[in-house]
C-alpha cells in the first residue's frame, strides 16, 4: 500500500481511497489499512472482506462462552465461505465454520457448547444481524 491516508470524510466510520484502477486502500480511524482490489497479491476482494467481517464477528461474539468451556488460551480458526448467485452479483448464502479442538469434551458438553455458541452469535453479532435482517444501503455523492 502506498501513500498516507487522507482525512476521513465527515461522518464516515471507515473510508477507502482509490490508488489505481479498481484498486483501493481502506482505512480505520485507528490507522489500520487494508488493500482492496482484484489484482493485488496482498489485497482482498470486497466479498472476501464481507466474509472476514462475518467470521470475525462470530469469533468475537462467541469468544467468552468458548473460553469459559475450553480455557482462556483456546485456539480457533474461523473459515467463512459464500455461495454466489449464478447470474446476479450477490451472495445467496454465507457460512462461517469454527474449527475447535473439542476432544476433551463429552458428547453432552459438545452439544451444550454448540448451543451457547449459536446463542452468543445470534445475540451479539452485528454483521450477522445486518445480513439476516437486511440493511438499507444508500450512496451519496458530495
Amino acid at each position: 500500500m502506498t501513500g498516507s491516508p487522507a482525512e476521513a470524510p465527515a461522518g464516515a466510520d471507515v473510508w477507502a481511497e482509490r490508488v489505481g484502477p479498481r484498486t483501493y486502500v481502506g482505512y480505520s480511524p485507528r490507522g489500520a489499512a487494508v488493500a482492496i482490489g482484484p489484482d493485488l497479491p496482498d489485497g482482498f476482494w470486497p466479498g472476501e472482506l464481507l466474509k472476514l467481517a462475518l467470521a470475525g464477528c462470530a469469533g468475537m461474539s462467541s469468544d467468552e462462552v468458548i473460553a469459559r468451556r475450553l480455557g482462556a488460551d483456546y485456539h480457533v480458526t474461523i473459515g467463512a465461505s459464500g455461495t454466489k448467485h449464478s447470474t446476479e452479483d450477490r451472495f445467496t448464502a454465507l457460512e462461517d465454520h469454527l474449527v475447535l479442538d473439542l476432544s476433551g469434551l463429552s458428547a453432552e458438553d459438545k452439544a451444550r457448547l454448540r448451543k451457547v455458541v449459536d446463542l452468543a452469535i445470534a445475540s451479539a453479532c452485528t454483521i450477522g444481524h445486518t445480513l439476516t435482517h437486511g440493511a438499507q444501503v444508500t450512496t451519496d455523492i458530495v
